[in-house]
């Protein structure tokens, strides 16, 4: 008996379709959100303590570094938000077809890369 698999399955080859890319980021955000969390639960506690923690909070975030984990918090949250929409109007049964669901994958993604954009601009 022959087995007609592949030996050696090269990750690199595989092209996904948009939608199961939208759906592998969706839970990607939903680590990267859980895990700035941290970051954003630190801040909280130390900017409420005192006025010295809040100074401190704000000059850790206007500068590059905190721009930065600002920037990419808000966008997993962007991102987040649009693909959670997306599943919950598939859910209802709309954009479940091939065609509908790739357009959609595709509006989701190009909706959170302008979004990002425009947060970027204005926290920058």
């Amino acid at each position: 008996m022959k087995k007609q698999r592949p030996v050696n399955l090269q990750l690199n080859t595989i092209s996904f379709p948009s939608a199961a890319i939208v759906s592998i980021l969706h839970r990607a955000t939903g680590v990267a959100m859980f895990f700035a969390m941290i970051f954003v639960i630190w801040a909280w506690a130390v900017s409420v303590h005192s006025s010295d923690g809040f100074e401190q909070v704000k000059m850790l975030l206007d500068g590059p570094l905190g721009k930065f984990i600002a920037i990419g918090t808000s966008s997993a949250l962007i991102y987040h938000i649009l693909g959670g929409v997306r599943h919950v109007v598939m859910d209802m049964g709309h954009w479940e077809e091939l065609e509908s669901g790739n357009t959609s994958a595709k509006i989701v993604i190009g909706l959170w890369i302008i979004l990002t954009i425009v947060v970027g601009v204005v926290l920058w």
